[in-house]
């Protein structure tokens, strides 16, 4: 366990981090929930903060007073556990919480932590901070992307900042790494941090595969689109095939075609594609067909796991063909804690790795993200396996 000096640094810096990704913002931004995947920046300010209030300052601190009772009803997400709450499509509706009141609460909280943490060094009580921290530092991905989200589907596609930089490179040749079969160890193995769904550290049995060294490029992407792709119904799913009927999808989120240019929205504002920089906001389904394409896969998430300290990543959450499931011996914490991870082990697909929006001290090998097969807000991409 982390010292309580060390948590509480590491509190601070993240509480500080969270405001300072919402800076460069208009006060008009703040409110505005295009769909219901993506949250408005004040409610990810204000259910950071709430989770703190709730399952630390109500239960260790004796004469913590809540800032505002209807909070909790405006900030739980989905902890069934701890009462009533807003419905997730109607978090844009809340005009009131005004954003300052929202400040206001920040500050209330996180100097009634300091002072609880100043004194009281329970390890259950820093066990659950520590869950808190990064908790917040999960939402401080979702609030970049759903704020590239919430701009991005502004006809003016305004530039968020200067400052952030999403467009890295893929520029070394293409090879495979050859894996032997054999027994592999998957799962969390150390006293570091993790969340629950890591935990039940088990062997696999894994055939002789190849992985890439790198992932897709958009130049690669874009052969699949000339190659008419996504018009191809011999490539998909056949649920994947109604969403790319359904929903018109020609091309990744944010692509825009102007006059026969391929043109990208950024958090930098409108760009033209940057041919050697990794595909992204690519949607699972959009990835099986793309590997099918070159008669490749996507990896499993153990394949991944078991591979990765031979190749770089970081640059995009990769997309698995591993369903998110529970490993064996998972055991889902009491309380209400245990909705955290555990009751979304159905019908979704695991991503492994971290993106350019994931925050520093918050990514590891046996890190399992998940999400549903169409979405594809987060920053995605694909790695080849055969």
């Amino acid at each position: 366990m982390v010292s309580t000096d060390t948590l509480l640094d590491f509190f601070i810096e993240t509480r500080k981090h969270t405001e300072a990704i919402c800076k460069p913002l208009e006060i008009e931004d703040y409110v505005v929930q295009p769909i219901i995947d993506v949250s408005p920046p004040k409610w990810h300010l204000g259910h950071t903060t709430w989770f703190f209030e709730e399952f630390i300052l109500n239960t260790y601190s004796s004469n913590y007073q809540v800032f505002d009772d209807d909070f909790s009803f405006v900030f739980n997400s989905y902890y069934e556990t701890v009462g009533k709450r807003v419905v997730r499509a109607d978090r844009g509706n809340l005009s009131r919480p005004s954003v300052k009141k929202v400040f206001e609460y920040r500050d209330y909280v996180t100097q009634a932590m300091t002072n609880l943490l100043e004194y009281n060094n329970d390890k259950t009580l820093l066990e659950v901070l520590e869950i808190g921290i990064h908790h917040e530092k999960q939402h401080q991905e979702l609030l970049l992307t759903d704020i590239k989200y919430i701009l991005g589907n502004n006809p003016l596609l305004p530039k968020y900042s200067d400052v952030f930089k999403e467009y890295t490179t893929e520029n070394q040749p293409l090879h495979w790494i050859s894996i032997n079969e054999g027994i592999y160890e998957i799962g969390h193995n150390s006293n570091d941090f993790c969340f629950d769904n890591e935990l039940g550290r088990h062997k696999v049995y894994l055939h002789d595969y190849s992985i890439s060294n790198r992932l897709v490029t958009n130049a690669e992407y874009l052969e699949f689109i000339k190659a008419d792709g996504y018009k191809r119904f011999d490539l998909w799913h056949a649920q994947g095939w109604d969403w790319v009927q359904q929903n018109n999808v020609v091309s990744p989120l944010y692509w825009h075609q102007v006059d026969d240019e391929w043109y990208n929205y950024t958090l930098n504002g409108l760009t033209e594609i940057a041919l050697d920089a990794p595909v992204t906001h690519i949607s699972y389904y959009e990835a099986f067909a793309y590997a099918k394409y070159r008669n490749c896969r996507l990896p499993t998430e153990f394949e991944w796991e078991s591979a990765q300290h031979q190749f770089k990543w970081g640059q995009r959450w990769e997309w698995t063909e591993s369903a998110y499931l529970p490993y064996p011996n998972y055991k889902k914490p009491d309380g209400a804690l245990g909705e955290y991870n555990g009751k979304f082990m159905v019908n979704q697909k695991v991503l492994r790795g971290s993106s350019v929006a994931t925050p520093v001290n918050h990514s590891r090998p046996t890190y399992r993200n998940f999400f549903q097969t169409d979405l594809r807000w987060q920053y995605t991409g694909i790695r080849l396996a055969k």
